[in-house]
């Protein structure tokens, strides 16, 4: 099936006498062979998206359709690899052409002279059906990869081999009943269709990621989807950065979409590096990155999208829990806008298309914790960074997320300027989640949990209508109880919520030790309010020396933080004392 170039727009290229293609078919553009995808059809004329730069193409070249949809390939060699929009492994092509990427290079995704110890897990005359397991190989010291039977295939097992093979070498044959299928350890699936499942189930469980304002305040589950909008300089990428490194998945898939260049250099340097708490090993053997810099052609942020999804969703069917960030899917919407610009489509709100919350409904509804066909439980977290203009979350892409994700994390600028990070805004912020999570807490962290978090919400939010009164008419005409409560919010933001993601121990904390953290600044205020009952002076309260110790717990390293607990505590009960004494009646 081939046609010829009518007309080229960016990355926008028309072709005539396609006719026989179809929607979504990959077609290899020009000479050059540029890799593209049909996006419209009307008769026999297809536009095609392509995902290289089109400069110096021009009409009379030849289109030459592929007749199959836009893929990835799924097997060992995935992990801690470092891909592009469209599957192609950048350290592959570093060593071909060096440093600048060039047009039309195609490079298969998964090396195909590697050799991987496949582990067989069937035997023959065994039956099988789509999803379960044939076999596994070590892929890194922390990734067991478990080969499945490919999607509708079912029958019995043939024969099947244990050894050393190639992705491209034949390991099982199963016979269908109608012909013999010969299995491989790699399989291809088409990004823009989700792979199925059996059945979805509640999230129940918590991502636990390390980080106090996330885990405390405004949980995700497993299998959520959550939303980090928020403005320039005010800390998606970094803390997109901590969910990767310290979030409880056991894959993650990290996709840069038209982000700056030197963040994606800064993941690509600091993640092998980092030491990864759960294993011990390096981050890099659980992750997979896709790199799709602003200075890439527009269109492949799309398929850089999908592919990111398509790959976490086959670790996902694994039975793993996957981790996948999105950073941006505001740069994304933006490729949306300028293609669809190009395609001379009615325009929607502030020039986006018509279906721009559609295709974001489609992408998040990939998530979810599922039972996998191979009767297995894993779950897809999708967490995605949007990046409003001017951090007005009013705008569509913002709006059109929040409509589909029940977590929100709405990142402040004035927090940023303050330097308060995670630039998290405790006011604005919610997770929809809390109510199904509760009971997780309640059983495996601590009965109260709840209730220490609902009451330090509330402390916060009557700081916010506190703080109003102060700025009118000063400190001073509040009440000793209202002042308390003023010093028991800044012990919470200052002492719990405010996180340093670059220092070696309060980077990442345990939901013990948050409890621990959350006890003490509590018990701090019910301890002060008692003793103001009794006739103490806040003032005295407001300055004891101790307050200094319980802010300096998070740094305190996790098998240390029982002991400096009980200590903080019994001198915070000492000082209390100590004040009453001082007391002149």
């Amino acid at each position: 099936m081939s046609g010829r170039i009518a007309k080229v727009s960016g990355p926008l290229v028309v072709a005539e006498g396609m006719k026989d293609a179809g929607m979504y078919d990959m077609v290899r553009v020009s000479r050059l062979g540029l890799i593209g995808e049909i996006i419209e059809m009307r008769g026999g004329r297809a536009s095609i998206q392509v995902y290289e730069e089109t400069s110096g193409l021009g009409p009379g070249e030849t289109v030459e359709s592929t007749g199959q949809p836009l893929s990835v390939e799924l097997g060992p060699g995935l992990i801690g690899s470092i891909f592009d929009g469209i599957q192609r492994p950048l350290d592959e092509v570093m060593k071909v052409l060096g440093h600048n990427l060039s047009r039309g290079i195609s490079i298969p995704a998964l090396k195909r002279d590697k050799k991987w110890k496949f582990v067989p897990a069937v035997k023959a005359g065994d039956r099988v059906s789509s999803g379960d397991i044939i076999g596994t190989v070590q892929e890194t010291e922390v990734v067991c990869h478990r080969i499945m039977v490919p999607y509708e295939i079912s029958g019995r097992v043939e024969s099947v081999q244990e050894g050393e093979f190639t992705v491209t070498d034949t390991v099982a044959v199963i016979d269908t009943g109608k012909e013999k299928k010969e299995l491989k350890l790699m399989q291809r699936w088409p990004v823009r269709k989700g792979r199925p499942y059996l059945r979805k189930l509640p999230p129940e469980k918590p991502l636990v990621t390390g980080q106090r304002v996330i885990d405390c305040l405004f949980p995700i589950a497993k299998g959520g989807v959550a939303a980090i909008p928020g403005p320039f300089g005010s800390g998606k990428t970094v803390t997109q950065h901590q969910l990767a490194k310290w979030a409880e998945a056991d894959i993650v898939v990290y996709i840069g979409c038209g982000e700056r260049g030197n963040e994606m250099t800064s993941v690509l340097n600091e993640f092998p590096q980092l030491i990864d708490p759960h294993t011990g090993r390096s981050l890099m053997e659980r992750t997979v990155l896709i790199a799709n810099t602003s200075d890439m052609p527009v269109a492949a942020r799309e398929a850089s999208i999908y592919t990111g999804i398509t790959i976490a969703e086959y670790f996902r069917d694994m039975g793993y829990s996957v981790a996948l960030m999105a950073d941006s899917t505001s740069r994304w919407a933006e490729a949306l806008r300028e293609m669809s610009g190009r395609l001379e489509e009615m325009p929607g709100e502030e020039g986006y298309p018509a279906y721009l919350g559609s295709r974001l409904a489609q992408f998040y509804e990939r998530a979810g914790r599922v039972e996998t066909l191979g009767g297995r439980e894993g779950s897809l977290t999708a967490i995605g960074a949007v990046s409003p203009p001017g951090g007005d979350i009013s705008e569509p892409v913002s709006q059109a997320t929040l409509r589909i994700v029940k977590v929100f994390w709405g990142l402040d600028a004035n927090l940023a300027y303050k330097r308060h990070f995670p630039a998290i805004n405790w006011l604005i912020s919610y997770s929809l989640y809390l109510d199904s999570l509760g009971k997780w807490y309640e059983e495996n962290v601590d009965k109260d949990w709840v209730k220490f978090r609902e009451r330090m919400m509330a402390l916060l939010h009557d700081e916010a209508q506190l703080e109003e009164i102060v700025k009118l008419i000063g400190m001073d005409a509040l009440s000793k109880y209202d002042r308390l409560k003023m010093e028991a919010a800044r012990s919470i933001r200052e002492d719990f919520l405010h996180q340093l993601a670059f220092h070696e121990v309060d980077t990442y904390t345990s939901l013990r030790k948050q409890l621990l953290m959350i006890k003490l600044i509590l018990a701090y205020y019910d301890l002060c309010r008692q003793a103001l009952a009794e006739g103490a002076d806040i003032e005295k309260l407001a300055l004891l020396p101790v307050r200094e110790r319980i802010g300096r717990l998070k740094y305190c390293k996790e098998q240390e933080a029982e002991q400096e607990y009980s200590g903080t505590l019994e001198q915070l009960r000492h000082q209390i004392k100590e004040a009453f004494a001082k007391e002149d009646y």
